[in-house]
């Protein structure tokens, strides 16, 4: 296993095989999936989830790559306008992490085997400052031969009810072939609504795209899709016709505020982020996809990545 340059401060990263796949995680911090390889026909290794080789020990949070775990909430934050906030139900002006407190947090392994975990979620004081709550809030990979599921389960063990609007950050490795371009992949999304988000949190309607959207489209990064006529979005080679589809969710027809995110940072780094989200970012001060989990009850939220086509 590939011994990475955080590994001085962290525990070794778990591997788990599956079929043709090899999955990485480093479960107690982040409850973070790094890695996931595939040995393809041909023998060649493609690597699914982009993740960078070096980084320092302390930046390990905030690396880009793999799946990063966003709860409470997704994205950027705001209260007034103010980056970095949200208010909680009785009224406090509260700091909230882009992407929430998870990813940075630490999680306890609670069940591990052949084909993937569960890890329950330790607050710290500081994060129990931003989200003032009794709860548990675990995460439960699956690994399978091409693909993977993960579920978020928010229980609350408090006597009020508890806002969240969770999501992924997969950040998709693209192109997949070295030979090949952005241009050459396709999204499939069928929205009806798109927008973007202002710099004062607030969300601003764009125009739709078409339901199929080149990766090479440089309009497609920070677009915000909700108002799914399905669950599934998916991202096609033209070139051999080979497939990556993520559901969001349980729901073939999801609820109308359930969405996707599509990010990157710019047009030459060899990922693209497409992100499953329980809404749109800054639910909290919007309202829009905020979702809430009432006393003594649980809520679930289910993702599923899977592959397929030429080549798998």
């Amino acid at each position: 296993m590939t011994k990475y340059r955080f590994l001085k401060t962290h525990p070794n990263p778990r591997c788990w095989i599956v079929g043709n796949s090899t999955f990485w995680a480093l479960p107690e911090s982040g409850a973070r999936l790094m890695k996931w390889n595939v040995m393809q026909e041909c023998g060649q290794i493609r690597a699914v989830l982009h993740w960078p080789e070096a980084h320092l020990p302390d930046t390990f949070s905030y690396v880009r790559g793999g799946n990063p775990i966003l709860f409470p909430f997704s994205g950027h934050s705001f209260v007034d306008g103010d980056l970095g906030y949200w208010h909680s139900p009785d009224g406090t002006r509260r700091s909230m992490p882009i992407h929430g407190i998870a990813r940075q947090g630490r999680f306890a392994v609670i069940d591990s085997h052949g084909h993937g975990f569960t890890a329950l979620f330790k607050p710290d004081a500081q994060a129990r400052e931003c989200y003032p709550f009794s709860y548990e809030f675990t995460v439960t990979y699956h690994f399978a031969a091409l693909g993977l599921s993960c579920e978020y389960v928010l229980k609350n063990t408090d006597c009020q009810p508890i806002p969240w609007s969770a999501g992924h950050h997969f950040y998709l490795t693209l192109p997949w072939d070295q030979n090949q371009q952005r241009g050459d992949y396709r999204l499939q999304l069928d929205a009806s609504r798109v927008c973007r988000q202002g710099t004062n949190g607030h969300l601003i309607s764009s125009p739709l795209f078409q339901p199929e959207k080149s990766f090479g489209d440089p309009e497609l990064s920070n677009s915000i899709h909700f108002g799914l006529s399905s669950n599934i979005a998916s991202v096609r080679s033209v070139m051999d016709g080979s497939s990556l589809s993520i559901q969001n969710g349980v729901d073939p027809t999801p609820h109308p505020e359930v969405g996707f995110v599509l990010w990157t940072p710019d047009m030459q780094v060899p990922f693209y982020c497409v992100e499953p989200w329980m809404g749109p970012p800054n639910a909290a001060e919007t309202k829009v996809g905020l979702h809430w989990v009432p006393p003594g009850q649980s809520r679930s939220h289910v993702v599923k990545v899977t592959l397929a086509g030429d080549g798998q």
